[in-house]
């Protein structure tokens, strides 16, 4: 099996734009991975393309694909679809890692776009809400929000989780957030503020919940016969892991861990031949604060149970023993649906390759991300590994 690199990836800035189209946003994510390059990289090198993308207030949901990358000037190459709700982004990354180590392709785009500010409140929780189990869960009202909070009642019923738990993790992402340029919600909060601001679906409070986002993220992959022609400092995707699970919350066994997420973890980690002891920093998917530190306990950085005083030590900081969501996760960098699994690869290689700024993870060799798509239905694992020896922080001097 050819192994898979990443040597390039970059995002648009996420937030609201509302001058900006799918288009345009992806455009901007595209020459940020192409700049991202250290050798450079032509267009005519790209073989085949994968985009994540929902499609939000019904914008091109046929051909979404072709209509980008005809846009960024890719012409004549394979380009396909991806949706698999929020897990769109990671799962086009995926196919993309897939197509190289299966031979077919040897330079392979991965990206994600979406733009969902510019419809009402009620089209965005509807177009939310499409990703959730219809039947049963949409159609009788049930927001995304509403399922989570679920969740983080039963989290604290079985194990005394707290909001004040729930409200570091958003402390942390926020200060995080505040350090990265390409951010949604660039501003921090207080222990105070997260716990008592407006409730949005008990017990989870306004800040304890992503906002909506415009953005888009590109990833670069090749393979490791051409990886010489774009960089000498190797990216390797050590592992991947994907997995599926009943898309109703109501369906399956447990409301406190997402089986899908242990699942593809498991998978990632046997893959890298690592475990979660080998990580130096991940970006996980939460949506709302429940579903971080159900990553820390799904994802094997803690026991189950422990996540909540596991995010009050301290140890999820930037400068705490496993960084996580240095780039202030979807909580402040925002969710802009089908481009989050990408923006979590662009964040990883930047750390990977020393470019993280103020947020810059010390001593970064190895990270993981964790796409999560509905509340549980899919999720994708990646983890990355810089093959050099030494860490970003050595090779950049940052």
């Amino acid at each position: 099996m050819t192994e898979a690199y990443v040597v390039g990836a970059g995002q648009s800035d996420f937030g609201s734009y509302p001058d900006e189209t799918y288009r345009s946003l992806f455009a901007t994510a595209f020459e940020s991975a192409r700049d991202s390059v250290p050798e450079g990289i032509d267009r005519s090198a790209i073989d085949e393309a994968y985009v994540g993308t929902l499609g939000v207030g019904g914008r091109q949901l046929g051909l979404p694909g072709p209509a980008v990358a005809d846009h960024v000037g890719l012409d004549g190459i394979p380009v396909t679809r991806v949706e698999n709700a929020c897990a769109a982004g990671g799962s086009a990354v995926r196919q993309a890692v897939n197509a190289v180590r299966a031979g077919s392709a040897d330079v392979v785009l991965a990206g994600g776009v979406e733009v969902m500010t510019d419809v009402s409140n009620d089209a965005v929780r509807f177009w939310l809400g499409v990703s959730g189990e219809t039947e049963w869960e949409r159609l009788s009202g049930t927001t995304f929000a509403g399922v989570y909070a679920q969740m983080a009642s039963a989290h604290m019923e079985e194990y005394g989780t707290t909001q004040d738990h729930l409200s570091h993790v958003a402390v942390k992402n926020h200060a995080n957030g505040a350090k990265n340029p390409h951010a949604h919600l660039r501003f921090e909060c207080s222990l105070d503020q997260a716990t008592n601001a407006p409730t949005v679906a008990d017990p989870l409070t306004l800040f304890h919940c992503c906002p909506t986002t415009d953005g888009a993220g590109c990833v670069l992959v090749v393979s490791e016969d051409v990886v010489d022609e774009f960089t000498d400092e190797r990216i390797r995707v050590a592992g991947v892991g994907a997995s599926a699970d009943s898309v109703g919350l109501f369906q399956r066994d447990t409301y406190t861990a997402v089986p899908a997420s242990q699942q593809a973890a498991e998978t990632a980690y046997a893959e890298a031949g690592m475990g979660p002891d080998d990580i130096d920093f991940a970006e996980v998917h939460d949506c709302f604060a429940i579903a971080e530190l159900m990553a820390y306990e799904d994802l094997g950085f803690c026991e189950p149970g422990e996540a909540g005083p596991y995010a009050a030590s301290g140890a999820t900081k930037l400068d705490g023993e496993l960084p996580v969501n240095p780039s202030g996760g979807l909580k402040s960098k925002g969710h802009p649906i089908g481009a989050t699994g990408a923006g979590q690869l662009s964040e990883a290689f930047a750390q990977l390759s020393g470019n993280a700024g103020e947020r810059q993870v010390e001593g970064a060799r190895v990270g993981l991300t964790h796409n999560v798509g509905g509340s549980g239905g899919a999720a994708v694992v990646h983890i990355l590994e810089r093959e050099d020896g030494q860490a970003a922080t050595e090779v950049s001097g940052r």
